[in-house]
């Protein structure tokens, strides 16, 4: 399965729009580009494996594999980029302004349930992230 995140770049944040293949999934949010560093930085436009990853703090979510310079990129729910993430990726259902978003639990379910389905049938899950 590949999913492919559509990325607009803003100054203060990172919005997006995930699909697969020509369906749309949910919006995201990010950090805003600051040439990849770690912990302030959206990650580079590129392609990459997705799998499962428990934490205590998020419980089951997503992790990016093969980030360039970068480890544990996940996806997981959170509304402010600024506030919650350190180089994640957070799906929304509603944008509310440059990393910004509403209802990140609930997309976050619906993205999560279609990735680990796939993943349960042994798909390889790829993600594009592009401009």
């Amino acid at each position: 399965m590949v999913l492919v995140l559509s990325r607009t770049y803003f100054p203060d944040g990172t919005n997006g729009k995930l699909e697969c293949e020509g369906k749309f999934i949910c919006c995201t949010i990010e950090l805003p580009w600051k040439n990849n560093e770690k912990r302030v930085s959206c990650i580079p436009e590129g392609k990459y494996l997705l799998k499962k990853r428990y934490s205590r703090k998020f419980q089951w979510h997503i992790e990016m594999v093969d980030v360039k310079n970068r480890s544990f990129i996940l996806l997981h729910p959170a509304n402010n980029a600024q506030k919650e993430l350190n180089g994640c990726i957070a799906p929304v259902t509603k944008l509310s302004g440059p990393g910004l978003g509403l209802q990140s639990r609930q997309a976050f379910a619906k993205f999560k349930n279609l990735v680990y389905k796939a993943l349960e049938r042994e798909e390889t899950v790829s993600l594009i992230v592009q401009s």
